[in-house]
């Protein structure tokens, strides 16, 4: 499954890579597990839900 990523200042989706998505966590929640929440946006898009981790939302590619 491919993620989407957008930032609240952009307004295009963007279609992202694990490595880039593993980053985008980092920057976002700092020192937890980021692994464990890229699991769980892989999860809740499935169901094309928009998940949200910071500034930054994640959808799964329409």
């Amino acid at each position: 499954m491919k993620i989407q990523t957008q930032y609240n200042y952009e307004k295009t989706w963007t279609l992202t890579s694990d490595d880039d998505l593993l980053k985008i966590i980092k920057e976002e929640v700092g020192d937890s597990d980021p692994n464990g929440i890229l699991i769980y946006i892989k999860e809740a898009t499935k169901d094309d839900k928009i998940i949200s981790v910071g500034s930054c939302r994640f959808r799964k590619q329409k």
